[in-house]
């Protein structure tokens, strides 16, 4: 990297900070700290896209698609169920966004009681905590390979920026800075493509093996967890737990200023997020191509621990070596705004959680003492996940690969237990709480006792057996009074429409591609 590149960087970086302050100053209490005060909804949507499409996403998707073993545009399975889930959302989540709150675990104090709050919120803070500490280091181990700085600098670059912006802007900080970085970064994506296009157009025939995004398997048999049928069944109820029972996703639908704004988001998530990952897909195959016409790419790649060249890092690789400085920094800028997005809002909503579910405010309480909690509750937040982050590399893989596994254990549960906070009103919290346990202990049973069905489906396992259990305790009105709440709920066509369009575009895209038609 040049002087111009680091010089574009940190440009880039103190504009964060400055635009920070700016978006920070007229907030006054705890609810503008959160929610933002009033955001459109094209900005919420954009944010939303721009945290899923984070860093893991633009290094981990060319890597499977270009070149891991088995891989290929198989990758875009994992979004055909996105407007399915949106289409699901739109039918439950007016009913917690009407409700006023901020945590949204607080929705379910309200209509099923404390209990199921803080065992709700208790996972969420627990599962998305580690996470982000998880991410932190692996986008600074990425970013300290690719700069050259080293792992500690880089931690207390990109940590340094993203918390002190998010500590002083709240929520507008973070979701005005991810629409820019969403700009910057779908920017150097296509930049990538305009570049690589001559090379994937003469090697389309090669990578034939790697341009079918389908795969007919129902996940059942162990040979993959990734088949059409678990991405499609499984992935609905995911996608539905992950957009609306997860507060780092969730927040940004509570900020919607009304249910029109609401349903406008969940329908822009719903359409633009293929077309960025088919872009991400795309980049991919032209890299393979690229690769292909200069055997000696792969192997300048820097090692991982194993020996092997670290295909994550094709992208960048790519970048440093073929742009022009000035390029080339604009383009690692875009692989920062893709890191500090992921973070921000994860930040953000573990400290709402936190404040809003196991420190209520008293009575006696200001509005200027808790708008100063949240900043010191967020800050805490990154300390921790700087700090954990240090101890990522020393825990086995294993251990990790099984928090996550033990997080797919409880969206299904979890998004029953919403839906029954939603359809059934009124029950117990000791029903509720039972229900929720009983759906996990059936993923855990189907984990240890059936290991070749994929884990996707635990997503619809959990939820099914959480509304069964709550009905059988609710008595013979439960199904009927579900369907009334169903019916009243009644999104505007528009929104049932588009999403339904956008699923069939997308299935169709795939089953030409596949050869089906």
């Amino acid at each position: 990297m040049t002087t111009l590149d680091w010089w574009i960087i940190g440009g880039y970086l103190f504009a964060m900070l400055v635009l920070a302050v700016y978006l920070g100053r007229p907030q006054q209490t705890e609810r503008e700290y959160y929610l933002g005060g009033g955001l459109p909804a094209p900005a919420l949507a954009t944010s939303i896209l721009a945290t899923q499409c984070s860093t893991n996403s633009l290094l981990g998707a060319p890597a499977f698609v270009g070149f891991a073993a088995g891989g290929g545009l198989l990758w875009l399975q994992y979004e055909l169920a996105v407007p399915l889930a949106m289409l699901g959302l739109a039918f439950l989540f007016p009913a917690v966004h009407r409700s006023g709150v901020i945590s949204i675990y607080a929705f379910l104090e309200q209509r099923v009681g404390r209990g199921a709050r803080l065992a709700a919120s208790g996972c969420f803070l627990f599962f998305r905590g580690v996470a982000t500490g998880v991410t932190v280091y692996g986008v600074a181990s990425v970013l300290a390979l690719i700069t050259g700085i080293g792992y500690v600098p880089a931690v207390a670059l990109l940590m340094g920026v993203t918390v002190t912006y998010d500590v002083m802007g709240g929520m507008r900080a973070v979701v005005v800075s991810d629409v820019l970085q969403m700009l910057l970064l779908v920017s150097a994506v296509i930049l990538s493509l305009c570049w690589l296009a001559p090379d994937l157009w003469s090697h389309l025939d090669d990578l034939s093996q790697r341009s079918r995004p389908l795969m007919n398997d129902w996940g059942v048999s162990g040979t993959s967890n990734y088949g059409f049928w678990p991405m499609l069944f499984g992935g609905l109820f995911l996608y539905m737990a992950y957009y609306g029972c997860d507060q780092s996703q969730a927040q940004r639908l509570l900020a919607a200023r009304s249910d029109k704004d609401l349903h406008k988001i969940l329908m822009l998530n719903g359409l633009m997020r293929f077309p960025i990952v088919l872009a991400y897909c795309l980049l991919g195959l032209g890299l393979a191509a690229y690769a292909l016409e200069r055997p000696e790419f792969l192997s300048d790649l820097p090692l991982t621990a194993s020996g092997a060249p670290n295909l994550n890092l094709v992208f960048p690789a790519f970048v440093l070596r073929e742009f022009a400085p000035g390029l080339a920094g604009l383009a690692i800028v875009g692989l920062f705004a893709a890191a500090m997005s992921s973070i921000d809002s994860a930040l953000n909503s573990l400290s709402a959680s936190t404040l809003e579910d196991f420190f209520p405010a008293p009575d006696s309480a200001s509005q200027r003492s808790r708008f100063v909690q949240s900043k010191l509750v967020t800050l805490c937040w990154g300390v921790f996940t700087v700090g954990f982050s240090f101890g990522v590399e020393h825990i086995a893989s294993t251990l990790l690969e099984s928090i996550n596994k033990v997080g797919s254990l409880v969206n299904g549960p979890l998004l029953g237990l919403f839906t029954i906070a939603i359809l059934l009103p009124g029950t117990s919290s000791r029903n509720a709480v039972a229900a929720f346990l009983c759906g996990v202990v059936a993923n855990l049973l189907l984990w240890q006792l059936a290991p070749s069905i994929s884990w996707l489906w635990w997503n619809l396992a959990g939820c099914l057996v959480t509304l069964a259990m709550a009905a059988m305790g609710s008595g013979p009105s439960a199904l009927p009074r579900a369907l009334q709440t169903l019916r009243e709920a009644n999104p505007p066509r528009s929104t049932r429409a588009a999403l339904l369009a956008g699923f069939a575009v997308i299935m169709a895209l795939l089953l030409i591609t596949q050869g089906y038609m």
